[in-house]
C-alpha cells in the first residue's frame, strides 16, 4: 500500500494552532510557533486536547492494521517463556532471585534459605526447585501495581543480616521514587517511607540507609543518613552539592564495608566515603575534585582501587592506595591509548577489569596477594573468552569472598545468559541462557562486523545480524540501522527477542557505532561531542550509504531508529538526508536541543552544558542552532516518520517531540506518513509492564512494515 493510499481513507492530521513566541540572542531571532507547547505541570487543557488528537489520528492511521499489530505482538509475546525465574545469587544463607509468572506483568521478588549447609560460597544453583517448601516471596510488584497505571522498582536492597529490605518505588514514570522498608520474612513496613528521592539507595550498616534527593530541577545533590525508626525530618545531611554542573551518585564496595558518593559532572568526578562500620558515620573526601580528572573507586582489605581519567590517561589507569593514606598510590595498570579501562570488580583474591578493545568488550582476572600485604603491582592477567565476533558482556552480582566472577553475556543471535567464570581454573559453566520459544535456532542467524568510512576517513565499526536463509544481499533486503552516540554510552550487540519479528521477515538489523558513543574509547565520544556533535550525524549518514553500497539495502528499503539522545540523532539525519530513508523511528527524541539548552530551569540542562555545549556563549548557540532538529526543519520532503513521548517524562520534555512534529506537518513537502504517540501515564522509557514494552515494539515494527509495504492483505 503506498503511502498516499494509508492516508486517503483516514482524517486529516491534526494541525497545532501557531502562536508567534519570539526569542533573541547574539542578534540572531528564532521564531517558536509551538512554545505554547509547553506546560510544566502537564495539565493544560490546550496542550492535552493536541496530544489527545495526535493520539487519535495515530490509532486511526493504524486501525486497518491492528489485526497485523496483534499477531506481532502475540508473535513477540509467544517467546516469552511466561513462567520463570532468574539466575538466583547467593547471600549469606539465603539465595535471592526474581520469578515470572504467565500472564503477569511484573516480578515477584523471592528467596529461599539454603537447607544442606554445606554448600560453599563459590557455588551458585542453576535454579531453585519449580515447588519449595522454602520459597518464601519477598514482594510481588504484581499486587503493588494493581493500583496504579504505572509501576516501577527503581532499586532493591537487602540489608546485610538479610532481615530487611528497602526498595524504591515510581508509580509515575517521572523517575521520582518513595523508598518503603519492609521485614523481608513478613513483609510488615517498618517505619515511615522515604518521599520524594531518586533511586539511589544502600544499607550502612543493618539500621540505616543512606539515600540521595533531587532539587527543583531533578538534579541529585543532597545526600542523607536515614536511622531505622525515625522520622525522614529527622534524617542526616551527609552533603549538598551545590554547584548545578555537578550531580551526585551513590554505590557500595563490593566488600560491603564503603559506601562512596561520587560527585560528577560530564568530564570532572571526586569521591567521598563513609565506613560503615564505624558509630559515626560521616563522609570523607577520598578523591579531591579537580577539573577534568574523573575517578572511581573500589575497596579491598586494607586498599582503595581508583580508576582514574584525565585529558592525558583519557582511556583510564588504575591505582591502588592504602586506605590510611589515599595519596599514596601505587600504578597498577598504566594508561593505554588502544585499550580502555570500562570497569572494576573487587573480589577477596582477584581483580577483574571490564575493558574495550577494538570496539568489543574485554575481560581480564588478576589474581590478588593476600590481604593485608602491599599491592605493588600486577600478575599477568588471564582473559575470559567469548564465542561470537560481536557480543555484549556485562558484570553481575557476584560474592565477594568467592573465586567465581558471575557475568551476563548475550549477541545479536544468542540469548542473554548468565556464566560462573572459575577465576582460578579458567573455566567457565552457563549457569542460565534465557528460553526464546517458537522455534528458534541461533543457527539461521549470521552477526557480522563491517567498517563504514566516515567522511573523514575514520572507521565506523558497524554490527549487523540477518537471518541467512531468507536474506539475498543484493541490495533488495529491508534494514533496519540503529543508532546512539551520546554520553559516551556503549550500544553493545546484544540479544533482543521481539527483534526476531523483523529478522524473520527478512530484515537486516544493524547498529551503527557513531562518534559520541564510548565503543572504541575515550576520544571516541570527545570527538562526537561539543563542537564535534556533527560527526555523531555524519557517521550515521556514512554507515547508511555503506550499507547502500555494499548491497545490504537500497534507500527504498533503508529503516532508521533511534531514541533519546539517538532520536536528536534521527532529527538531524532526516534534515541532512531526508532522500536516503523510507522510514524513521524518533523514540522520546531530544529535538529542541538550543531551546532547552538555554533553559535552566528544565532538569538535566546545566549539567548538560559539558555535552553539548553552553548556548548563552556565541560559538555553541549557533553551532547547537545549525543541527538542532527543530529549528532546521525545512520545506522538503520527509520519509514516513512515527515520533514518541512519555507525558511524565523528565528526561526529554513530552513538547520537545510534540514541537518537532508541529513544525514537520507545516513545513514537509511530502504526502508520507507522519505520526505522533504520546503515552499520557509513563515517562522515558515507555510504559512498565513486560508486555506493554513489547506492544510498542509490536507497533512500531507495524507502523516500519506498513510504510514499506510489507503487511499482507488480510
Amino acid at each position: 500500500m503506498s503511502s498516499k493510499k494509508m492516508e486517503a481513507s483516514v482524517p486529516v492530521p491534526p494541525v497545532a494552532k501557531k502562536v508567534r513566541h519570539e526569542m533573541e540572542m547574539f542578534g540572531d531571532v528564532r521564531v517558536d510557533d509551538y512554545y505554547w507547547l509547553r506546560d510544566d505541570n502537564r495539565s493544560n487543557p490546550q496542550v492535552l486536547s493536541y496530544l489527545h488528537q495526535e493520539n487519535a489520528y495515530t490509532d486511526s492511521l493504524m486501525l486497518g492494521t491492528k489485526h497485523f499489530e496483534d499477531q506481532i505482538y502475540a508473535e513477540i509475546r509467544g517467546r516469552i517463556k511466561e513462567d520463570d525465574i532468574s539466575a538466583p545469587v547467593r547471600r549469606g544463607s539465603y539465595y535471592y532471585y526474581e520469578r515470572t509468572y504467565k500472564g503477569q506483568e511484573y516480578v515477584q521478588h523471592c528467596r529461599r534459605i539454603i537447607t544442606n549447609g554445606g554448600v560453599p560460597a563459590s557455588v551458585y544453583d542453576t535454579m531453585p526447585p519449580e515447588t519449595d517448601a522454602h520459597e518464601h516471596v519477598i514482594l510481588d510488584e504484581n499486587i503493588k501495581a494493581k493500583e496504579h497505571g504505572f509501576y516501577s522498582i527503581g532499586d532493591f536492597k537487602t540489608s546485610p543480616n538479610n532481615e530487611m529490605v528497602a526498595y524504591a518505588e515510581d508509580t509515575k514514570g517521572n523517575e521520582i521514587y518513595t523508598v518503603y522498608v519492609i521485614n523481608a520474612d513478613t513483609g510488615a513496613t517498618i517505619g515511615k517511607p522515604i518521599v520524594g528521592v531518586t533511586s539511589y539507595l544502600e544499607w550502612a550498616g543493618d539500621k540505616a540507609l543512606v539515600y540521595i534527593t533531587m532539587d527543583e530541577i531533578l538534579r541529585p545533590d543532597k545526600v542523607f543518613l536515614h536511622k531505622l525508626g525515625t522520622d525522614q525530618s529527622e534524617d542526616i545531611s551527609l552533603y549538598h552539592e551545590k554547584d548545578d554542573m555537578f550531580s551526585l551518585d551513590l554505590e557500595i564496595s563490593e566488600s560491603k564495608r564503603f559506601l562512596f558518593v561520587g560527585s560528577e559532572s560530564k568530564n570532572t568526578r571526586s569521591v567521598f566515603y563513609l565506613d560503615s562500620t564505624k558509630e559515626n558515620m560521616e563522609l570523607k573526601v577520598l578523591t579531591p575534585r579537580l577539573y577534568g580528572i574523573d575517578t572511581s573507586v573500589s575497596h579491598r582489605g586494607n586498599h582503595f582501587f581508583i580508576k582514574r581519567r584525565s585529558d592525558e590517561f583519557f582511556n583510564s589507569e588504575l591505582l591502588a592506595c592504602p586506605l590510611d593514606d589515599t595519596s599514596a598510590t601505587t600504578l597498577l595498570l598504566p594508561h593505554r591509548e588502544s585499550v580502555k579501562i570500562q570497569d572494576i570488580q573487587l573480589f577477596a583474591d582477584h581483580l577483574v577489569v571490564y575493558e574495550r578493545i577494538n570496539g568489543l568488550p574485554s575481560v581480564s582476572i588478576y589474581k590478588l596477594p593476600a590481604e593485608g600485604h602491599t599491592i605493588t603491582s600486577l600478575q599477568h592477567g588471564r582473559n575470559v573468552d567469548f564465542i561470537d565476533p560481536i557480543y555484549s558482556v556485562d558484570p553481575s552480582e557476584s560474592q565477594f569472598s568467592s573465586s567465581v566472577l558471575r557475568f551476563s553475556y548475550s549477541s545479536m543471535k544468542t540469548p542473554p545468559s548468565v556464566y560462573d567464570y572459575d577465576m582460578n581454573s579458567g573455566v567457565s559453566v552457563l549457569k542460565k541462557i534465557d528460553t526464546v520459544l517458537g522455534g528458534f535456532d541461533a543457527s539461521n542467524y549470521v552477526t557480522e562486523r563491517k567498517w563504514a568510512s566516515a567522511s573523514d576517513g575514520t572507521q565506523i565499526p558497524l554490527s549487523i545480524v540477518y537471518r541467512k536463509d531468507l536474506v539475498k544481499l543484493d541490495g533488495s533486503d529491508p534494514l533496519l540501522l540503529y543508532g546512539y552516540g551520546s554520553y559516551e554510552i556503549c550500544v553493545d550487540p546484544s540479544f533482543k527477542a521481539s527483534r526476531l519479528s523483523l529478522l524473520d521477515r527478512g530484515f537486516i538489523f544493524t547498529i551503527a557505532h557513531i562518534r559520541g558513543g564510548g565503543e572504541m574509547g575515550r576520544q571516541w565520544y570527545e570527538n562526537g561531542k561539543l563542537l564535534k556533535k556533527k560527526n555523531t550525524f555524519s557517521d550515521f549518514i556514512s554507515s547508511a550509504e555503506y550499507l547502500i553500497e555494499n548491497k545490504y539495502c537500497s534507500k527504498e528499503k533503508l529503516c532508521i531508529n533511534g531514541r533519546s539522545a539517538g532520536g536528536l540523532l534521527i532529527g538531524a539525519a532526516l534534515n541532512m538526508r531526508p532522500d536516503l530513508f523510507k522510514v524513521a523511528v524518533a523514540g522520546v527524541p531530544f529535538v529542541d536541543v538550543v531551546t532547552t539548552m538555554l533553559d535552566p530551569t528544565i532538569p538535566l540542562t546545566t549539567s548538560e552544558w559539558e555535552e553539548w555545549g553552553d548556548p548563552r556563549k556565541e560559538e555553541f548557540y549557533f553551532y547547537m542552532k545549525s543541527y538542532s532538529p527543530v529549528d532546521n526543519v525545512k520545506a522538503q520532503n520527509y520519509p514516513n516518520i512515527l515520533v514518541t513521548a512519555g507525558l511524565n517524562d523528565p528526561r526529554v520534555l513530552y513538547s520537545e517531540p510534540a514541537k518537532y512534529v508541529a513544525k514537520l506537518r507545516e513545513m514537509k513537502t511530502d504526502d508520507n506518513v507522519l505520526l505522533f504517540k504520546c503515552e499520557l501515564g509513563a515517562g522515558h522509557f515507555s510504559k512498565s509492564g513486560r508486555f506493554e514494552k513489547l506492544q510498542e515494539d509490536a507497533f512500531t515494527y507495524a507502523f516500519v512494515l506498513k510504510a514499506l509495504d510489507m503487511i499482507p492483505s488480510q
